[in-house]
């Protein structure tokens, strides 16, 4: 992109009524609504309704994308240290200080900023890039929420999501259905015209088109020429088995339209998983916490329990298990993204009844009998008298 002698003097920021730095979902809101608010057919008795209207547009299509904006910005920045001033166009850039004109559009806008060195200086700093180049559309976000049993099987669902998308009265064209855009006779469609200054030629934006390359004569009523409006549309995504809560899920080429034929966007869909009564999730494996009596415990014994996919297994207690041991069945748990399935891991936890009947009371009491408070004590205390 070459760098615009207008860049210098027009402060599109204040065309469009927003900040520096602004995002650019509120740089295109800004635009549509002045766009709106100015349009010629909706302001016939204001004659400069529409000359606000092309500065909108002249606006927009730098701060609009991406990659003109950051050389706008840095182009301004440049001016205001000095090395020109917004009065005297890119003049003042001739000296600074021993640095090379070439050489700094060049670091800055790649070699087509920069013409070739003769004898004489430079001859000629503009761009052969076209001004109506592609741009991939903008990406979508869209969520999902799924039940824990959907995320370990997959499933296929139907999203609805919000976006850019052509407009379906003009089908994307700007004009009014019967009409279609005219190539600008100024710039003849390229977009941009080609100012001679002295040694240096700098492009800009074509005034009659905006830097567009056509002009709609009669805009469409529904987006105001635009081509595009914002619509809710249904999308259709595969979950695929075992995903994660939190997971982000790429769609590629259905999000934005691209402009001027460039490709589509992609639509991020966040993965957000309902918490399950029972089981839980530790990477790909799935957890379940099980109560088990003292006796059991203390005996051992063989536990029943569910699995995640429907059926059930069996697993040996043995004698002696304390409260919080983990037991561990393979194969039973998410689906891995490589291949095979995680291990379902169940925890034991030994619980305590909170009321006694008198039998179970009375045999508590005889086991206690047996208990030695004495050899806990001493393990817990040993060495403590040393220390005092």
């Amino acid at each position: 992109m070459a760098p615009q002698r207008e860049w210098l003097e027009k402060d599109y920021y204040a065309v469009l009524g927003v900040a520096k730095d602004a995002s650019a979902d509120e740089i295109k809101k800004a635009y549509r609504k002045l766009a709106r608010d100015n349009h010629p057919d909706a302001n016939p008795d204001d004659p400069e309704a529409e000359k606000r209207f092309k500065e909108v547009g002249e606006a927009y299509a730098v701060l609009g994308d991406e990659e003109k904006r950051r050389e706008y910005d840095e182009i301004r920045r440049l001016g205001a240290a000095g090395f020109g001033s917004p009065g005297g166009g890119m003049g003042g850039m001739g000296g600074m200080g021993g640095a090379d004109l070439g050489d700094l559009l060049g670091h800055l806008f790649g070699d087509a900023g920069a013409g070739a060195r003769g004898p004489g200086g430079f001859h000629g700093a503009t761009t052969t890039r076209g001004a109506r180049r592609p741009r991939r559309g903008q990406d979508l976000q869209a969520d999902v929420h799924l039940t824990f049993e959907d995320a370990l099987a997959g499933v296929r669902t139907t999203l609805r999501v919000t976006g850019d998308g052509a407009c379906d009265t003009c089908h994307g064209s700007g004009a009014r259905p019967g009409t279609r855009p005219e190539t600008c006779s100024v710039c003849g469609g390229r977009g941009q015209v080609v100012l001679d200054q002295g040694p240096f030629s700098f492009a800009q934006p074509c005034e009659r088109c905006g830097g567009r390359g056509q002009v709609i004569t009669s805009p469409c009523e529904t987006c105001s020429g635009s081509g595009r409006v914002v619509k809710p549309r249904e999308l259709t995504v595969r979950i695929p088995a075992g995903v994660r809560d939190g997971a982000v899920i790429r769609v590629p080429s259905r999000g934005g339209p691209g402009v001027n034929g460039g490709p589509a966007g992609d639509v991020l869909v966040t993965v957000h998983v309902a918490a399950h009564p029972r089981f839980g999730r530790k990477g790909d494996d799935v957890t379940l916490e099980v109560p088990i009596s003292y006796s059991e415990a203390a005996l051992g014994t063989k536990l029943t329990v569910p699995t995640p996919h429907g059926d059930k297994r069996t697993i040996k207690v043995p004698a002696g298990t304390s409260s919080g041991r983990t037991f561990r069945i393979r194969g039973q748990g998410a689906p891995k993204r490589n291949g095979g399935n995680g291990d379902l891991l169940v925890k034991v936890r030994i619980e305590v009844p909170s009321k006694l009947s008198r039998e179970q009371r009375k045999l508590l009491e005889q086991l206690a009998e047996h208990d030695d408070p004495e050899a806990r004590d001493q393990a817990l205390f040993r060495g403590q008298a040393q220390h005092t």
